[in-house]
C-alpha cells in the first residue's frame, strides 16, 4: 500500500488528505479510500486507489473488506480481508448512520490558468504573471479559466522556443505545487500584473 503523505507534502495544493477531524469520526459501516499496489508480477496500472469497508478500527489500524473489484490486479479480489494504517487513507465515505462532521473549510485551486512549461518543470520561477479576461475554457469544462497568465524568466522561455506548445493549460495548484510565492496575489483583480523582483524577493505591481 502506497503511503500518500510524501505525495501531499509534494503537491499540497491538488492532493489533498482527509483531515484529522474525519479520520477520528470513522466508525463500522464507513468506508475508507487507499492506493493499492500489487509488489509480485506485471499489472496495467501499477496501483489502484480502492474502497475499503470498515470492520473495526484498532490501534490506528483500519481492518475491513476490499469493497472494489480490482481493475488488473490479480493477487486481490473484492471481498478479500485488508488491514490499512490510518495514515494511508487518502478519502473517507460515511455511512447515514454516522455523518460526515464538520471540518474546516479548505481552499481549493483546480480553476486554470495557462503557463509556461518551465515554470511546471522547475527550470524557472514564476517572473511574470497578469491576470486577464478569461477566454480559454471549452463548453464542457469542469473547471473554469481563472484568467491568470504565468511566465518564467526570458532565458528559460527562449530556451524552449523551438518547442510546439511550449505552455500548458492547467490546474492553478500544479502552478502553486512548483511555486507558490505569488499565492499572495491570487485574488487580484482582472487587469492586474506582477514582476518578480530579485532585489525585495517579492513582486512589483506593474502599471
Amino acid at each position: 500500500m502506497d503511503d500518500p503523505r510524501p505525495i501531499a507534502a509534494e503537491a499540497p495544493y491538488t492532493f489533498e488528505m482527509p483531515h484529522e477531524i474525519e479520520l477520528a469520526a470513522l466508525k463500522p459501516g464507513d468506508g475508507v479510500k487507499a492506493i493499492f499496489r500489487q509488489t509480485e508480477g506485471e499489472t496495467k496500472y501499477g496501483a489502484e486507489r480502492m474502497w475499503v469497508h470498515i470492520e473495526r478500527i484498532d490501534g490506528g489500524i483500519v481492518f475491513g473488506t476490499l469493497d472494489n473489484e480490482p481493475h488488473d490486479m490479480p493477487l486481490i479480489e473484492l471481498g478479500m480481508p485488508v488491514a490499512i494504517p490510518l495514515t494511508h487513507v487518502i478519502a473517507t465515505a460515511f455511512s447515514k448512520s454516522n455523518p460526515r462532521p464538520a471540518t474546516p473549510s479548505r481552499r481549493e485551486y483546480w480553476d486554470r490558468c495557462l503557463v509556461d512549461e518551465c515554470v511546471i518543470e522547475g527550470r524557472s520561477h514564476v517572473d511574470y504573471l497578469y491576470r486577464e479576461e478569461p477566454d480559454m475554457a471549452a463548453k464542457d469544462d469542469k473547471y473554469p479559466d481563472s484568467g491568470w497568465r504565468i511566465r518564467g524568466t526570458q532565458d528559460a522561455i527562449e530556451a524552449d522556443s523551438d518547442k510546439e506548445t511550449p505552455f500548458q493549460y492547467i490546474a492553478l495548484g500544479k502552478v502553486l505545487n512548483t511555486d507558490d510565492r505569488w499565492i499572495h496575489l491570487i485574488d487580484s483583480p482582472i487587469g492586474s500584473a506582477f514582476q518578480w523582483d530579485p532585489e525585495t524577493q517579492d513582486y512589483i505591481e506593474l502599471d
